[in-house]
């Protein structure tokens, strides 16, 4: 039954999420008791804001009001970001890794781990092992951001940022 709702939902929902300028990662929806549990997450190029996760909730709250007969009854609301174990399967995914550690395995090839430089629309740079490297999203069959607790090197980051700024003379 949750399945028909998501998909009745989800144009609805994706609308008024677009309005508020992100767009829709996910919906689910569960009975929870006597109410439903409504899950959002959102997405936007530049993240989401706690504001704007309320501006969000906001908008889809009112569009499942005005579309009460769907949800057949009361609900929870819960919207959030995606967490930082999300798979990076979108441009924008890898462009807001930018600069971080990566761990790729691609559908023919060794798992790699690297830093994520300009991401374009098929492919991003990653340096990988000191050198720079063209990934194309094609060959990706999982990525995933790894968690840093220390700095990155220096070095690693000029490259990167010489070749995104569209100068090489310090990525050398």
């Amino acid at each position: 039954m949750g399945n028909q709702q998501e998909r009745d939902l989800e144009p609805i929902v994706a609308q008024a999420v677009a309005a508020a300028g992100f767009e829709l990662e996910q919906l689910d929806v569960q009975q929870a008791g006597r109410r439903r549990l409504v899950k959002v997450v959102v997405d936007g190029d530049d993240g989401v804001g706690l504001d704007e996760v309320a501006e969000v909730s906001r908008a889809v709250s009112a569009v499942l009001d005005e579309h009460d007969a769907v949800l057949g009854g009361p609900y929870t609301l819960e919207v959030t970001s995606p967490g930082t174990d999300r798979p990076l399967t979108r441009p924008r995914h890898w462009r807001r890794a930018r600069l971080r550690l990566v761990k790729v395995r691609p559908h023919e090839g060794p798992e790699f781990v690297g830093r994520v430089g300009a991401a374009g629309e098929d492919e991003v740079e990653m340096l990988v092992d000191g050198a720079l490297r063209a990934v194309r999203y094609a060959d990706v069959a999982k990525a995933v951001v790894e968690v840093e607790f220390k700095q990155p090197p220096v070095a690693e980051m000029a490259m990167l940022e010489g070749r995104a700024s569209g100068t090489e003379e310090d990525a050398r």
